[in-house]
């Protein structure tokens, strides 16, 4: 591990956002789940985090992540020598928190993010990281020529950033190479989409949202036999998910629930199955 002090450089101030949520979190008496390693990395790279402190969007963030677990831990309960692709791995430490000793797991990103990840991780005999844009064909055909088993794949805030057109080839991509296997994604509607320059985080950072999905079932309309296995807003989790929550979290969901902010109920956390 490099032990010279990283700087941002050119990699989207985006991805530290949920890095500094799970290492916010974690510092809690009762947390939603422990992340030691996202402290380290935050206290060793050279960025001014306290721009985020405070922000709402960081609870989001968690429990998006949480949520997205949960997604991963009953995949690989049902299969647990399959593959997980982390695509737009950013810094996550998701790996680490569900990885089962038998996962064959990719974490995806363009070169100027993996170099930064290479200041905190390296590759083992069942993880390893891809340098490439998700467009790119050359990843896919080296997790195919690898994956073992079923796969899932999963992007935490990744393809809203994307054109479109680009959304559109990634999913292509997906079901061309990888038939039968499950996305996990995150949509934003026209709600959220059209207020993001006022958003608490996405205001502070230079990266913008460019593409909104009013609705994941019309994803099957790019590719007939896309199916949405399951679909919700921040403020209609799984109930047993819920009900796991530290209190103070159930309480701020009821009162978030109870308010329905177009923007909040326009934001949807997916999982897909792929024809």
């Amino acid at each position: 591990m490099d032990r010279e002090r990283p700087r941002l450089g050119t990699v989207q101030e985006t991805l530290l956002i949920p890095l500094y949520a799970r290492a916010v979190e974690n510092r809690k008496e009762f947390p939603v789940l422990r992340d030691a390693r996202a402290e380290e990395i935050v206290a060793a790279i050279d960025y001014d985090f306290a721009r985020f402190d405070g922000l709402p969007s960081l609870t989001g963030a968690m429990l998006r992540t949480v949520l997205f677990d949960r997604w991963v831990a009953d995949f690989l309960t049902e299969h647990p020598d399959g593959t997980v692709v982390e695509i737009g791995t950013g810094l996550n430490t998701r790996y680490e928190r569900l990885g089962n000793g038998r996962v064959t797991w990719f974490d995806l990103d363009l070169p100027d993010v993996i170099d930064l990840r290479g200041h905190f991780f390296a590759d083992t005999a069942r993880r390893t990281m891809i340098a490439a844009s998700v467009t790119d064909e050359a990843w896919a055909t080296e997790v195919a020529s690898r994956a073992d088993g079923p796969c899932l794949f999963v992007a935490e805030a990744v393809l809203p950033y994307l054109p479109e057109p680009d959304v559109r080839r990634v999913v292509d991509l997906l079901c061309d190479r990888f038939p039968g296997s499950l996305l996990a994604l995150d949509t934003a509607g026209p709600g959220f989409f059209d207020t993001q320059e006022e958003h608490d985080a996405l205001s502070k950072v230079a990266a913008r949202m460019q593409w909104y999905c009013p609705d994941p079932a019309r994803l099957a309309d790019w590719r007939p036999g896309v199916h949405v296995a399951a679909s919700h807003t921040l403020t209609s989790l799984p109930g047993p998910l819920v009900g796991e929550l530290p209190l103070p979290y159930q309480e701020m969901l009821a009162v978030l629930a109870a308010q329905r902010l177009p923007q909040a109920e326009g934001y949807r956390l997916n999982l897909l199955r792929l024809p």
